[in-house]
């Protein structure tokens, strides 16, 4: 078998089994906005009790970080996985049967710190292949694919019903994820902890003031970004947009970031990594920065919209730059997946507190350009001086070829 043919054969079935679950698992956050709105009705939340809804469900997708460092290269990762699955659509489920908020909370809680282990999973897979930014394009996409499905029927599935529907369908969704799951190799984590040769390829790109660097970027991108996405709806209906059209601007805006994460799957690794990231920050801070002053329908769409292109068009190169500089080793993605969960888990609360303690949006935005700001100033300075891409494969190639075909090269 050919270099070539055992990568097209071997890059397919983990980047099926990343598609599907990334889908499921993150819907409910890139939703946020919807749910938000529907939690304040039923349950008469403040926006910092809204907050902290989504803060703990993001807390315990980080904190499923650190039992993993004790099982994530010593379980078989199929088995785990489907055991996980099957915890997230009973936390699901329960999520939808309770009516008192402090129930709520410890059900997301429970469903979060299930969801955040198959998390760690999915981030070590896609750092484990042969084109990270690709895979990581399609960990985007396949999120993005689904919210934007999620919010265009919301009307239609969910009008006059409460956010138990929303939790019932997710309930459901993860259990579809379950064949899935048998696509997944259980021990690639564990060959690789044996294939030295796999980390000594991948030494020449380590730098451990720039992986610091990087997990502080994406700890400020995670907490800048979710911030803003939280309550952007509540941004536009404070200043007078409708809510029709506010979930249609979302919806928009949702299909925007499925684009720019798209073009980023199918780009893949690029020696021009480092002016994409720098392009798609700029741009990003720019669209935070249109939210400030009460927008009108027109500003908002527009913020909005380059807002969720930018998101999603960093965040594949930004996690192919960790698994970069991290050197390849076994418990990178799984540092990763800490800080994404920790910022993003801070982004929710901190905004709700800005926003109740000055009675406006402008803070909350200005917190959030400024994150923005910094996460970039600090993953280019991070960057490797060589892009990946081209040539940088082969030796991975060559690795797989010699572990037999198991691991993706």
């Amino acid at each position: 078998m050919t270099v070539s043919s055992l990568r097209t054969s071997g890059d397919l079935r983990p980047l099926v089994f990343v598609g599907a679950y990334s889908a499921v698992l993150y819907s409910v956050l890139l939703i946020a906005p919807v749910i938000a709105g529907k939690l304040i009705a039923e349950f008469d939340l403040t926006p910092t009790q809204v907050g902290l809804v989504f803060s703990l469900e993001l807390g315990a997708f980080s904190l499923a970080t650190v039992p993993a460092y004790l099982w994530l290269r010593r379980a078989n990762l199929k088995h785990v996985t489907i055991g996980c699955t099957l915890a997230v659509a009973v936390g699901n489920a329960v999520s939808g049967m309770v009516d008192a908020y402090p129930a709520l909370l410890a059900a997301r809680f429970f469903t979060a710190l299930a969801a955040g282990s198959i998390t760690v999973i999915l981030l070590s897979r896609c750092s484990r292949v042969g084109n990270p930014s690709r895979a990581f394009g399609v960990f985007v996409v396949a999120q993005l694919a689904m919210g934007a499905l999620i919010l265009a029927v919301f009307p239609v599935l969910f009008a006059g019903v409460g956010v138990a529907a929303v939790y019932w369908t997710l309930a459901v969704l993860v259990l579809c994820c379950l064949p899935a799951a048998r696509l997944l190799d259980g021990d690639f984590l564990r060959r690789a902890a044996s294939a030295p040769t796999v980390v000594a390829a991948k030494g020449r790109h380590a730098s451990r003031v720039g992986f610091v660097l990087a997990l502080a970027a994406l700890f400020a991108f995670y907490v800048a970004l979710s911030g803003t996405w939280t309550f952007m709806a509540q941004v536009a209906t404070a200043a007078g947009v409708g809510e029709d059209p506010t979930s249609l601007v979302l919806a928009l805006a949702t299909v925007a970031g499925i684009a720019s994460a798209l073009f980023a799957s199918i780009r893949g690794d690029t020696p021009h990594r480092w002016a994409y990231l720098a392009g798609g920050y700029a741009a990003m801070g720019i669209s935070v920065a249109l939210l400030a002053g009460g927008p009108g329908l027109l500003r908002f769409a527009l913020a909005a919209v380059v807002f969720k292109f930018a998101w999603t068009f960093i965040l594949p190169y930004l996690l192919s730059t960790l698994a970069d500089v991290g050197g390849g080793g076994g418990h990178v993605m799984n540092t990763s997946n800490l800080m994404i969960g920790s910022g993003f888990a801070l982004g929710p609360l901190l905004g709700g507190a800005l926003i109740e303690g000055t009675g406006g949006f402008g803070a909350m935005i200005a917190v959030s350009v400024l994150g923005v700001v910094l996460s970039g100033a600090l993953v280019l300075w991070a960057h490797p001086r060589r892009g990946r891409g081209g040539d940088d494969d082969a030796p991975e190639a060559a690795d797989a070829t010699s572990a037999g075909g198991h691991r993706a090269p």
